[in-house]
């Protein structure tokens, strides 16, 4: 089943205050808590840093570049996936708003703009993620569609 719909009327209905997206409780994520993983996120992508990038995910922590290609699955892979497509990026700017949070789930906008090395070509992308947290913050499952500007 594709969730996105689901994600979808989630975000309309909480940017519009339909829906209260702040679920009460001991153990829920919060939105600072999200925006300084994306913070980190930020700073990885425009260093280029892999490594960086690798450990803001728990050791097993899934990455899903789009719905139907099958996850980076730990950190190991995320750290290749990382170096492979940041190899061929210079400039990168990167700018990220939560929209929703519920228990352990943030759901955030993103925007992107950079130079691909390789052909010289301006890509700018913009994209939701999906992020589930764990207890320590970090992100174990990440979620993403994204389109580019041509």
């Amino acid at each position: 089943m594709n969730s996105f719909p689901v994600i979808l009327m989630a975000v309309l209905l909480c940017s519009s205050g339909t829906m209260t997206c702040y679920a009460s409780g001991q153990a829920n994520l919060a939105v600072e808590e999200v925006e300084a993983w994306l913070e980190a996120y930020e700073e990885a992508w425009e260093k280029l840093d892999p490594e960086k990038a690798a450990l803001i995910f728990t050791e097993d922590a899934t990455y899903q570049v789009d719905p139907y290609s099958e996850p980076y699955i730990g950190r190991d892979a995320i750290y290749g996936y990382w170096a492979t497509v940041t190899s061929d990026q210079k400039d990168v700017d990167f700018t990220a708003e939560v929209l929703a949070v519920t228990e352990d789930t943030g759901i955030a906008h993103w925007h992107s703009e950079f130079t691909q090395v390789s052909s010289g070509a301006s890509i700018i992308l913009d994209g939701i993620f999906v992020l589930k947290f764990s207890n320590d913050g970090k992100c174990e499952s990440l979620k993403e569609w994204w389109s580019i500007k041509h």
